[in-house]
């Protein structure tokens, strides 16, 4: 029976000491820490894991340096570990990059002063990182030749992360994690109402792709549903002291505008930090901060139109970017938290929000909500989560080892060489800085080794299943054994980032989605 199916299965008439609805970073890591101390944990998210806003981030593990501009000394200290702690887990994933920010007439602070700032913030980084630089406008120029430096007044370069895959699959490594000590998981999966009943909720549920209704029953609930945890607070009567409002940003993604693999930072005409980021063979510029009272908002075109005109008088291009060089888009809705008590979003400053997060707890019905958040801090989450629950009465048991993180140096290491031996020691076509072994390695962890052994019966799998891709055929079937990959879209956008970086159409008409279909989806 595949993945989905059986959890499903289990779902059904299941029991369970936590029901964890949301499948974005908060609620994947939850339910990985949780699984990892032997509590009994359901999670379900009513499309896929990690398919709303935790798929649309700048694919950054950052200590939020735009916060000191706020003061907010003690979260930078608090995100600047849980960077660190990630590049320890992550080594091969998460990788050390190079920040240059320039800064001209709309920065609101002149450079000397930034510079300062990138000494206090390498110190908030435990010093964990290669050390800031000041850079006067030729030295600018000098690194990177496409950055327009006629109003620099001086620029900064300090260091940060980011995954060098997308936020999504990290999301899901989470999910898989769950599922490897014990829990029970299912994307397209909605709650349709839960009910307290003496010591138990009982919730009914419905499979989204057969429309069969389920039903189960928990000790508690943690409420992850990330820009939706307020209607669902409502909708059990369950006051709390933090709410939430909405921040939208987007990113445009082109063509690759710098050959470096560093972020270029600039501050645009409202004094707010725009990035370009590189992914793959692609750059992608953003993001935005606009407020919103829709969390499904999409791109608009007065967007786009900001984006463009931003980049273009900040980078010496050959030709200025148009709407026509867009490869892709990514939009995600922020849910920022705030205090309880306003009227509506309307009482709020929105504008000096920080990306922290908050946990309340309702002891009477049971109630754990996650509020806000972000991708670096998440591991921090999975702890106050698993402290929430212990408070409720769920016994929570011994930690499993290795339940986040990769594999030791040494089994990456056998890894390669085994990997070199098969050929796999080339570049990828649209990685950079990679081999195809290290992207196997990311995505796969230990179990890429089932990729080695079907190369190594048929070498023709070491061939790319899309020809302008980095997946290869082998690939395939290890993702639909354990991937619960179940539409297109959970494929191109969250497993890989395929269709982020890659033209929808020039996908649609690759040959090997023939394959990518037969493999992933004939059985569904």
């Amino acid at each position: 029976m595949e993945l989905r199916a059986q959890n499903i299965q289990s779902l059904d008439g299941g029991s369970f000491d936590v029901l964890i609805v949301g499948g974005g970073i908060n609620g994947a890591v939850s339910a990985a820490a949780l699984a990892a101390r032997g509590v009994k944990v359901a999670i379900v998210d009513r499309s896929d894991f990690a398919s709303f806003t935790s798929q649309e981030s700048s694919n950054l593990v950052w200590g939020g340096f735009k916060y000191l501009e706020n003061y907010e000394l003690g979260l930078v200290w608090k995100l600047c570990g849980s960077r660190n702690q990630l590049m320890k887990a992550y080594p091969n994933a998460i990788s050390e990059i190079s920040f240059l920010a320039t800064l001209d007439q709309t920065a609101p602070f002149p450079a000397p002063l930034a510079g300062l700032g990138t000494l206090g913030y390498w110190g908030f980084g435990r010093f964990a990182t290669k050390p800031p630089k000041y850079l006067r406008p030729k030295a600018i120029k000098a690194a990177e030749p496409v950055v327009n430096t006629s109003t620099a007044k001086g620029g900064i370069q300090y260091q940060d992360a980011y995954l060098k895959d997308n936020d999504a699959r990290f999301v899901w490594s989470f999910v898989r994690s769950a599922l490897d000590n014990g829990a029970t998981a299912a994307n397209y999966v909605s709650l349709l109402k839960a009910n307290r009943q003496g010591e138990q909720w009982h919730a009914t549920l419905r499979d989204e792709e057969t429309g069969r209704d389920l039903s189960l029953v928990a000790k508690t609930i943690v409420n992850a549903a990330g820009p939706f945890v307020d209607g669902l607070n409502e909708s059990w009567d369950n006051e709390t002291e933090h709410r939430i409002v909405y921040s939208k940003g987007i990113h445009l993604i082109v063509p690759r505008l710098n050959d470096s693999e560093r972020v270029l930072a600039f501050f645009d005409d409202t004094g707010r930090l725009f990035y370009v980021i590189p992914m793959a063979h692609r750059s992608v510029i953003g993001t935005t901060d606009t407020r919103t009272e829709d969390p499904s908002e999409g791109v608009l075109d007065e967007d786009r139109d900001f984006l463009i005109s931003q980049i273009n008088a900040r980078l010496d291009l050959d030709t200025p970017l148009t709407k026509a060089d867009i490869v892709s888009e990514r939009v995600g809705v922020r849910p920022l938290v705030v205090k309880n008590g306003g009227d509506d979003q309307t009482d709020v400053d929105w504008t000096s929000l920080s990306r922290k997060h908050e946990i309340d707890v309702d002891m009477p019905k049971k109630i754990v909500t996650i509020f806000g958040g972000k991708l670096t801090d998440c591991l921090n989450v999975g702890e106050e989560v698993i402290e929430a629950v212990a408070s409720l009465g769920v016994p929570i048991g011994p930690e499993v080892e290795g339940w986040y993180g990769e594999p030791s140096e040494e089994e990456h290491r056998r890894f390669a060489e085994r990997a070199q031996l098969l050929g796999l020691g080339r570049a990828p076509t649209i990685e950079r800085e990679s081999t195809i072994a290290d992207v196997l390695w990311r995505r796969h962890g230990a179990a890429a080794y089932s990729v080695l052994d079907a190369i190594d019966e048929d070498p023709s799998l070491a061939e790319p299943v899309l020809g302008s891709s980095d997946l290869l055929r082998g690939e395939l079937p290890l993702m639909a054994e354990r991937e619960m990959i179940t539409r297109p879209d959970d494929f191109l956008r969250r497993r890989t980032k395929l269709s982020l970086v890659l033209h929808r159409d020039e996908l649609g008409a690759d040959p090997g989605m023939d394959e990518v279909n037969r493999v992933l989806f004939s059985s569904s």
